[in-house]
């Protein structure tokens, strides 16, 4: 298997694969012009690489983009056997403007939107869909409170990657997240049942729908997910913001209760600086708070 095949094989975009492929060619001319071997190089060789970029006027966001890539490369050698480590795990750039997160959501706070969302007690004039509907967004929304899952995540749901009788739910992989198995809640559980074995086959018929999603329609899912679900949680909360941010909440909260590796893959992420991204915007936010309300003059 060549390095394309692997990207393809891991669900990288034609762009992405462009990029990376571009990028492989940039280092592997570099290797050949001072005789070393990707399969050999070390960590101190690969860091004269990196200044080689430096010296060329690269941003270090660029710069960043590069090491992304070598590090993707050095994985791709350890699958196919030629190497045993990755020279450039956890390596980056400093530099770079991160963004920091604010208002994330506690625990107590993110479990308040799952029981507050609303699912019996609409107007007699409600129609029966709107009441279907509102049940499958609930279970959505716990996935996303309590799982982290973000949108892509939920959409590559299938039937099958339900393990109810474990209380377990297999998350497959993506072209930017790893696949991980991550434990329901007991009452996720019950109302996962209810949704399997009532809901989802009365809204299969009504959609003339057929397939094994877990959530369906499939179609604007990214509208019913942000018009819908989010409407109904800011409704809850002020607080609450896109998907993204309450997976954000759900990270930082998880940091606070579990070592770095495990929330690693409990997050899906593929490297742990993507972990730790999370790690420093809670504690940037923190410092900013600090900052607030105990100024010193």
């Amino acid at each position: 298997m060549d390095y394309q095949a692997y990207l393809e094989q891991n669900n990288y975009s034609r762009t992405t694969i462009a990029h990376y492929v571009e990028r492989l060619e940039e280092f592997q001319k570099w290797l050949k012009s001072r005789r070393f071997k990707a399969t050999e190089i070390d960590y101190k060789t690969n860091l004269g690489y990196i200044k080689h970029l430096k010296l060329k006027g690269l941003q270090v966001q660029t710069i960043n983009n590069h090491i992304v890539t070598l590090r993707n490369y050095f994985d791709y050698l350890i699958e196919i056997n030629e190497r045993a480590e990755n020279p450039l795990d956890e390596v980056s750039v400093k530099g770079t403007i991160k963004r920091v997160l604010h208002n994330l959501l506690s625990p107590d706070e993110l479990e308040d939107l799952y029981y507050s969302y609303e699912t019996e007690n609409f107007s007699k004039f409600t129609n029966y869909k709107t009441v279907l509907t509102a049940k499958r967004n609930k279970v959505i929304t716990g996935l996303i409170v309590y799982q982290g899952l973000n949108t892509i995540n939920l959409k590559s749901l299938l039937l099958e990657h339900l393990e109810l009788y474990k209380g377990k739910i297999y998350v497959p992989s993506t072209r930017r997240n790893n696949s991980r198995t991550m434990e329901l809640k007991s009452w996720q559980v019950l109302d996962l049942l209810e949704y399997i074995n009532e809901i989802r086959p009365q809204l299969a018929k009504s959609n003339n729908l057929h397939n094994d999603h877990l959530f369906i329609p499939q179609t604007h899912f990214n509208d019913l997910v942000q018009r819908g679900i989010i409407k109904r949680l800011k409704e809850i909360n002020y607080k609450a913001g896109n998907v993204n941010h309450l997976r954000a909440s759900v990270i930082v909260n998880w940091l606070n209760q579990f070592n770095i590796r495990k929330v690693q893959y409990l997050a899906g992420h593929k490297y742990i600086s993507s972990t730790e991204s999370y790690r420093q915007n809670n504690l940037e936010s923190l410092q900013e708070a600090i900052n607030q309300f105990h100024p010193i003059s």
